[in-house]
């Protein structure tokens, strides 16, 4: 075991002082069993040069990254890459898998893809499982990485890299569909600011304006707006405005110019062309048909 400022670092598992790096190292151990003898409270600490993969199939845990913590309960896999601090305090109830893996072996599988490296360069919390992806179909594939490494069966590296593959890809793919629904609820929120910030700002706004107050770019604004709602930016702004230009026109006797002048245009006959462009009638014409 080497320490550096403080930082435990071994190069084999966690509280083997004596353990040393191979680079085909392979090894599954349940939760339990490495857990319970530190009193289910495992140090922050890093693998130079080992990458860990958690399972957890019942309990919770304490889990501690460089800069936050956060409590974590089952179903749930965590991807810890090599150099990467982390400590765990676990509930004694917990029940799971710890594989550990060399470095060297993941880039020896995944050598040639980028994405799948992308997924494994930093920690990721998994607790979010699909039908296509379970949790159980994993724990089916784990379970046979566990029958190949611990048997003496003929081709056996070569069946542990199969399921190795497998495995691994399965967990990206589910990382993947996590980013992405992270990407759909950030969208949402930018969305949803952006319909507030329509009803309440002062016009004459452009629409650079209203994707600064989201801190994104009008092209992304836009591209949002399309994806929710089939309408870009400066369609949803103008058709606000036609809602408040309708209420205004059916519930006061405002003139046309006074709507246009209270909804900040500056010509009212551009006001009537888009109002005519939304609704299919004029301001005037709308107004007369409500009270006929």
């Amino acid at each position: 075991m080497k320490q550096e400022k403080n930082i435990l670092n071994f190069d084999g598992l966690y509280g083997d002082d004596y353990g040393r790096y191979s680079s085909e190292y392979i090894f599954l151990e349940l939760i339990a069993t490495r857990s319970q003898t530190f009193d289910w409270s495992i140090k922050p600490h890093i693998h130079t040069q080992l990458f860990q993969v958690f399972i957890l199939q019942k309990g919770s845990l304490l889990f501690q990254e460089a800069t936050k913590q956060q409590e974590l309960h089952a179903p749930c896999i965590m991807l810890i890459p090599p150099t990467k601090l982390h400590g765990l305090v676990y509930t004694p109830n917990v029940e799971g898998y710890i594989l550990t893996l060399s470095e060297s072996i993941m880039e020896d599988i995944f050598k040639t893809s980028n994405p799948i490296w992308q997924t494994y360069e930093d920690i990721r919390i998994l607790n979010s499982f699909e039908e296509e992806i379970s949790f159980e179909q994993l724990l089916r594939i784990l379970v046979n990485i566990e029958i190949e490494l611990f048997r003496e069966n003929p081709e056996r590296f070569l069946m542990l890299r199969s399921y190795l593959t497998q495995f691994f890809i399965y967990l990206h793919r589910l990382n993947k569909q996590v980013e992405a629904q992270k990407g759909d609820s950030l969208m949402m929120i930018h969305f949803r600011k952006f319909q507030q910030n329509i009803k309440h700002s002062e016009y004459p706004k452009s629409i650079p304006e209203f994707a600064d107050e989201l801190n994104i770019t009008p092209v992304h604004l836009n591209r949002i707006c399309k994806a929710v709602a089939g309408k870009s930016a400066i369609e949803l702004v103008h058709q606000n405005l036609i809602h408040e230009a309708q209420k205004y026109l059916l519930h006061t006797s405002y003139s046309i110019s006074e709507i246009a002048y209270l909804l900040k245009f500056e010509y009212p006959n551009y006001f009537a062309k888009l109002f005519k462009k939304y609704v299919g009638t004029s301001p005037n014409e709308f107004r007369l048909q409500d009270r006929k």
